[in-house]
């Protein structure tokens, strides 16, 4: 499976990580609801669950994604300071094209 995530997004989650509550946990990439052809993602930290693969990224943090979850595969993961500060989560390959908020 595949993940990618921008240079901002790697700072973030870098601080999220290296915070006490997040000893022994790692990124994973969710999705909390589905709309037929496309989902909605979120970022928490937890541990790896059975059904996880450990997706290596060219940022150096490790992404859990469920390898059920074929929305999961090709995630994009941003962070933008503007126009508000947050993240921005899609799957370019499963959405037939590009998104641009």
């Amino acid at each position: 499976m595949k993940c990618t995530i921008n240079k901002n997004a790697a700072k973030k989650l870098q601080e999220m990580l290296s915070r006490e509550d997040a000893e022994g946990k790692m990124v994973r990439v969710f999705i909390t609801h589905m709309h037929g052809d496309h989902a909605h993602y979120d970022i928490t930290l937890d541990t790896p669950k059975e059904n996880d693969e450990i997706v290596h990224t060219d940022k150096g943090i490790d992404v859990l994604l469920d390898k059920n979850e074929e929305f999961l595969d090709g995630v994009w993961v941003k962070y933008f300071y503007v126009p508000q500060e947050g993240f921005e989560i899609t799957n370019p390959s499963k959405e037939g094209g590009h998104h641009h908020h």
